[in-house]
């Protein structure tokens, strides 16, 4: 058996520490693996496998340089890895015996700080969960960002902590390791790490999240007793991240306690069927809320806007403070153009400190620190024309951190590289020390030159140069032939197939001068770099304060130049459940169409109006955009945003509710009308009078009459049972007639003309309800066959003609090619129809010939309502 070097032995006792991490094994310049991470990272990364010790049992290897870390890093994260890295702690000169390794952080998806690894305008979460027994009622949740230091936490009903994950969209799941327990079925769509179940608990969880925040017991962070839950899945998320990062984690210093009573309820198939941010076609931003919302120019606004969106607001006064600055940045047009030309300029200030807080800074970054305190005094005097009120808020919260700005400027060079090793980032002047190693370092240099030039002269060989290798350091080369005239104090160091190498104990002994200084200047700056870090990171909690600040006022003036650019207005927020929109537009649609050819609708929803809106029509015609429209445009208000309507009055909503579109669940078996029928029992069953609830095609997944049957039940229930603002899209056009009986429902439809056999769609809505779909117009429309779409007028028209008649027959005849009228068609068997019944039992016989009249003037009146 082939004994294992030192160098393998300290690879495995790596390895084993990592667990089911892809070890990259730092060697000189190189990222080494191993064995089965070789074989994964060759396939993942497409490095070429090789092996080491090529006899009996080879070990198969690959590698990459260290410089391309970052790259193979955010493929291995994308891959669905996790990659441990292990890297040389002692410097390779001063080691004794083989250098010393240890693993310096552990990287996975929702714990990375690199820029390259995250999207700019994208939070990355590590979400963990915490559910003591497999039918717990609640879930502890707790989620954090490592590269900017979020951090919140909340106890949820367990049903709703699919609503949740919906909202927060982390990229890495942290639950228990023996039993997944509250994992939902769509977890698989994370990455998911487990951890002891020990790590959860009250103590160890506990500990983690006092000593963080510096405190004796959880009150002082606003949580209490019933929080457990919360802090327990909080603690586990910090213990899972000082493990892995193995370094400090100042920047969090806020845990946030997540009340779902503060903001609107919005679960995961409305955030789907809405496309808050995410495409239902394509999955992605493209064509969503969140990207036709977007005028922000800093990569902390953008995620700012996407925390907004996350969790709209239900408190008016809040909701209010945020309309009051996008209305003063509206109506200052001169201060909001200044100010987002400056923000342009502004770096990541969130993500910077994060890398600071966590060690992993650059002298690069702390450069950027310096540029953005330095634009902070600009911002301040941009915003001094607003009004007091509206400008006092943020300038509380806008630390300029002039003494971080100081010590950094007085310290950096302008230009600072991404490594310390490069040296010279540290400012002429700032260290004595410093400087004199430099000026030295610059005098040898010097000397070597003249001393060149001088030896050149003495020997009388102009060629003669001076030459370095880190082998021999400095030396003298000279041709075969010139060696031959070398003087008594050349000593030859080194004999080449041409030349020969020589050293002169006075070129020895500048080299030695020239090279130590170098090498003391840059450990001096390193030392210095750690010592400015250190005094940055100590500032960490102001500077994501600023941070924080700076990313608010990019989404206030994002909001306020959409509104100024597409005409939005302020809504009037009020308590009680109304919705009153004039001349509205679909805010997505309103930039992807062409100017002038988005049709405004107006909503109306109120005690006197009606709660309860029925919209029949035309396929295509936009019954769906309209239902829609007013959801958006509700959820807009609600984050604090003008909204695209001649004016708006909206009242808060506490849950949004939208059961839009067709789709299966099969890895959970469950059909489409399954599915809609979930999702509409939870509607029916969490809605209330304060919700907002809309609703399309609803029971269309089954029957004709078993459709109709459930659509009709479940208006009742909204109107009788919930009371809430409601949207019904339908093609039913029987509930039409539950009008007459609902006092808060009012029927609507989609304005149609019809004009030389074409149909055209106003996309207008108007009281009243519709009689016809306008199905095969549509189909026409898509390109189905000619064939097909004369057979269906035919059909079409026999069922209309005589749907009594018809219906008695148990067949479908063809009708010839040239008399399409003469179609017989049966789709159902007949119903009882009481006034054939009735006139059944009649006895004429006993009745006068007026009595007859009456009776059938009587029956044919109710045919007509029937009719209607």
């Amino acid at each position: 058996m082939t004994a294992i070097t030192p160098m393998m032995q300290q690879y495995r006792d790596a390895k084993e520490a990592c667990g089911d991490a892809i070890l990259l094994f730092r060697m000189g310049d190189f990222y080494e693996l191993f064995f089965d991470d070789a074989k994964d990272a060759a396939k993942i990364l497409g490095l070429t496998l090789t092996s080491r010790d090529k006899g009996e049992n080879p070990i198969p290897m690959a590698g990459f340089p260290y410089h391309q870390l970052d790259s193979y890093l955010r493929k291995l994260i994308l891959a669905g890895r996790k990659a441990a890295v292990c890297e040389q702690v002692e410097d390779p000169k001063k080691a004794k015996g083989i250098v010393r390794r240890e693993i310096t952080r552990l990287v996975s998806a929702g714990a990375v700080t690199d820029d390259e690894l995250l999207s700019p305008g994208e939070s990355n979460y590590l979400f963990a969960l915490w559910r003591p027994k497999i039918d717990s009622p609640k879930v502890g949740c707790a989620w954090a960002e490592l590269s900017t230091g979020d951090f919140w936490a909340a106890t949820v009903e367990a049903e709703e902590l699919v609503d949740l994950l919906a909202a927060v969209r982390p990229a890495e799941l942290l639950c228990r390791d023996d039993v997944p327990h509250g994992l939902p079925a769509h977890a698989v769509a994370f990455a998911v790490t487990t951890r002891p179940a020990w790590e959860f608990g009250p103590d160890t969880a506990g500990k983690h999240v006092r000593s963080r925040f510096g405190v004796r017991d959880l009150e002082g962070l606003g949580f209490g007793e019933e929080d457990v839950l919360a802090i327990s899945a909080a603690g586990a998320a910090l213990g899972y991240l000082l493990e892995t990062q193995k370094t400090s984690l100042a920047h969090f210093d806020r845990l946030q306690r997540y009340e779902t009573s503060a903001y609107v309820e919005i679960d995961a198939a409305a955030r789907r069927s809405l496309e808050l941010d995410a495409s239902l076609r394509r999955g992605n931003r493209e064509g969503t809320l969140l990207a036709a919302l977007d005028r922000t120019e800093t990569s902390m606004g953008a995620r700012r806007l996407a925390q907004w969106m996350e969790r709209p607001l239900r408190d008016a006064h809040e909701i209010a403070r945020r309309q009051d600055a996008v209305e003063a940045l509206v109506a200052a047009r001169t201060v909001r153009r200044d100010l987002r030309d400056l923000l342009k300029q502004i770096y990541d200030l969130e993500r910077l400190t994060a890398r600071v807080a966590t060690r992993r800074a650059s002298p690069r970054d702390l450069r950027s620190i310096v540029e953005v305190l330095n634009r902070l005094p600009e911002i301040v005097k941009i915003l001094e024309p607003l009004p007091p009120e509206i400008a006092s808020s943020w300038l509380v919260e806008l630390d300029l951190c002039e003494d971080v700005r100081s010590l950094l400027c007085e310290s950096l060079a302008d230009e600072c590289p991404t490594v310390t090793r490069d040296g010279g980032f540290i400012r002429a002047g700032f260290r004595e020390e410093l400087d004199r190693l430099r000026e030295l370092a610059r005098g040898g240099k010097q000397w070597i030159a003249q001393y060149q030039a001088r030896e050149a002269q003495r020997l009388g060989i102009p060629g003669l140069k001076i030459g370095f290798n880190k082998v021999f350091g400095y030396f003298i080369e000279l041709t075969a032939a010139q060696a031959l005239k070398a003087p008594a104090d050349f000593i030859r160091k080194q004999t080449l197939k041409n030349a020969e190498r020589f050293v002169t104990p006075e070129l020895k002994e500048y080299e030695e001068q020239v090279l130590s200084a170098d090498e003391k200047a840059i450990e001096l700056e390193e030392a210095l770099f750690i010592e400015l870090r250190d005094a940055v990171e100590k500032q960490a909690a102001r500077l994501r304060t600023t941070g924080g600040c700076l990313a608010q006022l990019d989404v206030l003036a994002s909001f306020a130049e959409i509104a100024s650019e597409r005409r939005y207005v302020r809504p009037t927020i009020v308590e009680e459940p109304i919705l009153r929109v004039e001349e509205g537009r679909h805010p997505v649609l309103d930039q992807l169409e062409r100017e002038g050819t988005l049709v405004p609708n107006d909503c109306l929803l109120d005690e006197e109006h009606g709660t309860l809106a029925l919209i029949t029509g035309p396929n295509m015609a936009g019954k769906s955009t309209y239902i829609r429209q007013q959801a958006l445009i509700v959820f807009l208000a609600q984050i604090g945003c003008f909204v695209p309507a001649r004016s708006a009055t909206v009242g808060i909503a506490d849950r949004i509710f939208a059961r839009v579109g067709a789709s299966d669940d099969i890895f959970r078996g469950r059909s489409t009308f399954m599915v809609e029928m979930t999702e509409t029992a939870r509607i029916l069953n969490l809605a209330t009078r304060n919700s907002l609830v809309i609703l399309d095609e609803i029971g269309r997944g089954t029957s004709t009459y078993d459709g109709v049957s459930l659509a009709w039940a479940i208006t009742e229930r909204l109107h009788d049972a919930i009371g809430c603002r409601c949207l019904f899209a339908t093609h039913y056009h029987e509930l039409t007639a539950l009008a007459e009986r609902l006092p808060r429902l009012r029927n609507l439809n989609v304005a149609v003309r019809e004009w030389k056999d074409e149909v055209v769609f106003l996309h207008k809505i108007v009281p009243g309800g519709a009689d016809r779909s306008y199905g095969i117009h549509v189909a026409k429309l898509a390109g189905v066959p000619n064939e097909v779409i004369g057979r269906a007028e035919d059909l079409l028209a026999a069922f209309e003609s005589d749907p009594q008649r018809e219906s008695d027959r148990k067949t479908v005849r063809r009708a010839p090619a040239k008399r399409r009228t003469e179609v017989q068609l049966t789709l159902f068997e007949a119903a009882p129809n009481p006034i054939v019944e009735e006139l059944r039992e009649l006895r004429l016989d006993a009745m006068t010939p007026l009595e007859a009249l009456a009776w059938l003037n009587d029956r044919q009146k109710k045919i007509r309502e029937e009719m209607r």
